[in-house]
């Protein structure tokens, strides 16, 4: 198990991390979301080894990590950390990328190994191809296989996925996490996409100015956020009067968070709206109103035109 105490770390003057404390269980895969310089990537740093603690410990299976203080080397060998540069080899081919930490004792295995991988992140066609011609996207997926390649106990990966196209990025997603699930592999994501903290972590940590304000599964954060931040994180957000939508009682009138899925058109509504524009999302619609210079987002199956005035209601 791997086990955050307290954790904080100074940049210079400013705080970036702040009293950090979580677990993570073997295999499970753990997913940090946040804004922009919220602490995602400095957090990744600190568990492979990179900086030195300010105060708290980091351990696992009851053996403390520690930074470049005691090491030589920075970082643990069971782990592995694939940051935004990939740090790949560029005048090298994309296996002998792959293959370069791998014993050249067995060299079938290994080269069944690097076959194994370059055929999870779809990049057999580009094996003798040298890395300075490969684009971004494929940079990233040859880095994350060499990541992968001496099956670490801990994967770190900060926006792994980051440019990679759509396309390719939801199978590979589909059959990274797999692979990691078979493999008891844990991983720790760093993302702004709301798809990798959703569909495939154990748990999701909502982080903020360095601090872990919510922990929880992915499900439980998206269906009950507990602030506009944190369902902000997962798209358009409306901070509502649950009055505006219904007829409460006296007294019991409360804030809401909606997503633009929960709210819907319909005749008898009490929050009446003027639409400002729909967006083509393909399977519907995001329409844009205002109401008291107020922007609230729904979805509607119809594109609605500028200045027509609807009623909304909870979408039942």
């Amino acid at each position: 198990m791997l086990e955050l105490e307290n954790i904080s770390f100074t940049y210079i003057k400013a705080a970036v991390i702040e009293a950090v404390s979580f677990t993570v269980p073997k295999g499970q895969n753990i997913a940090v979301i946040g804004e922009s310089g919220c602490g995602k990537s400095t957090l990744l740093k600190l568990i492979y080894g990179l900086y030195d603690l300010d105060a708290g410990t980091i351990s696992y299976d009851g053996k403390p990590i520690l930074g470049p203080k005691y090491n030589l080397i920075p970082g643990a060998d069971f782990i592995k950390y694939l940051a935004q540069d990939f740090d790949l080899m560029p005048y090298i081919t994309v296996e002998e990328n792959v293959g370069k930490f791998l014993s050249n004792i067995y060299k079938d295995k290994k080269q069944a190994r690097v076959q194994e991988l370059l055929e999870m992140v779809e990049m057999t066609e580009y094996a003798q191809v040298k890395a300075k011609y490969l684009s971004g996207g494929q940079q990233q997926r040859v880095a994350l296989a060499r990541v992968l390649a001496l099956e670490p106990e801990i994967l770190l990966l900060d926006e792994p996925f980051s440019q990679i196209d759509s396309f390719r990025k939801n199978a590979l997603r589909r059959n990274l996490f797999q692979y990691l699930k078979e493999k008891q592999i844990t991983c720790i994501i760093a993302t702004h996409d709301s798809t990798d903290a959703l569909s495939f972590s154990d748990q999701t940590i909502v982080m903020q100015n360095g601090k872990v304000i919510a922990q929880s599964s992915p499900k439980e954060l998206f269906q009950n956020p507990s602030n506009p931040y944190i369902a902000s994180l997962f798209g358009e957000v409306n901070v509502l009067q649950l009055s505006q939508l219904a007829s409460v009682a006296a007294g019991a009138d409360q804030t809401v968070l909606l997503y633009p899925h929960q709210l819907e058109v319909i005749a008898d509504g009490i929050l009446q709206v003027e639409v400002r524009q729909s967006y083509f999302k393909g399977s519907h619609y995001l329409t844009k109103a205002v109401v008291a210079q107020k922007v609230i987002f729904f979805d509607s199956f119809t594109p609605l035109t500028a200045g027509t005035k609807v009623c909304l209601g909870l979408r039942i």
